[in-house]
């Protein structure tokens, strides 16, 4: 019996046997899976991990460089406190109100609630 020619129609890999299946390399039981890899083992730092602060309070400016615009400013906080100030004294008044705000809200101090309680 003859073998047919080769045609255009039949793929090579199917003339030819199937390659045995290689066998996988595994880490013995004492010997570190990382190791194995080349990845290193030891814990590294994860930047996105979340450490559970929050912005609380903000204090917005708006200064333009020229002297002949009127400067802006607005502080507000998640506990309802909220100002707003147009012009150069009064947007320090209310920079340093924004500082007595931060030592005083009960949410950036939970602390400063119970003393004043007591």
């Amino acid at each position: 019996m003859t073998t047919p020619p080769p045609t255009k129609s039949l793929p090579t890999s199917m003339l030819q046997p199937p390659a045995a299946p290689q066998p996988v390399d595994t880490p013995a039981a004492d010997e570190p899976k990382g190791a194995a890899e080349g990845v290193p083992i030891a814990v590294r730092f994860d930047p996105r991990r979340d450490d559970g602060r929050r912005p609380v309070a903000w204090l917005h400016i708006t200064a333009p460089p020229s002297w002949s615009v009127t400067p802006s400013a607005r502080s507000w906080c998640i506990c309802g406190y909220e100002r707003q100030a147009i012009g150069r004294a009064t947007v320090l008044q209310l920079i340093a109100a924004h500082g007595e705000h931060r030592t005083s809200c009960p949410l950036l101090n939970p602390a400063s609630e119970g003393r004043a309680a007591a």
